[in-house]
């Protein structure tokens, strides 16, 4: 411990930029639209909240494999057809793409709609498959 201590004191620029870089990581993180929530929250979140699972991948992807009851409404099209969740805006929405990367740009759009409470699946479809959960075809 006094030799992590004793590093920290040579070397404050670099202890200094690491600290400002994770601060710089958890805001940009925290705004990237909704809380990051992992597979097993997510089905916590089904299963004693009623949350809508909203899959935001296109149409052929979804159809190679969704999550049982999830809503399919395409990132590209999200957008105009937002008004199909509007009876949904008290209901935790839980955000799911391909690997994690749309999710959160699909969550700032639904949060600037008026919806409270937008999660998103850490990892996407990609951490759910790796996690040997289920998935429905067609």
């Amino acid at each position: 411990m006094d030799r992590v201590i004793e590093f920290a004191f040579n070397h404050v620029a670099l202890v200094g930029g690491f600290f400002g870089l994770l601060a710089a990581f958890l805001f940009l993180e925290s705004r990237r639209g909704g809380l990051s929530v992992s597979s097993q929250q997510l089905t916590n979140l089904v299963n004693s909240e009623g949350a809508i699972v909203l899959d935001v991948r296109d149409r052929k992807e979804y159809g190679d494999g969704h999550i049982t009851e999830s809503k399919n409404i395409p990132f590209v099209k999200l957008e105009e057809r937002i008004a199909e969740l509007n009876s949904h805006k008290d209901a935790p929405i839980v955000v799911v793409c391909k690997m994690g990367q749309h999710s959160g740009a699909a969550g700032k759009i639904l949060t600037k709609n008026g919806f409270a409470n937008v999660r998103r699946l850490t990892g996407g479809i990609g951490t759910w498959r790796a996690d040997g959960l289920p998935l429905v075809k067609g």
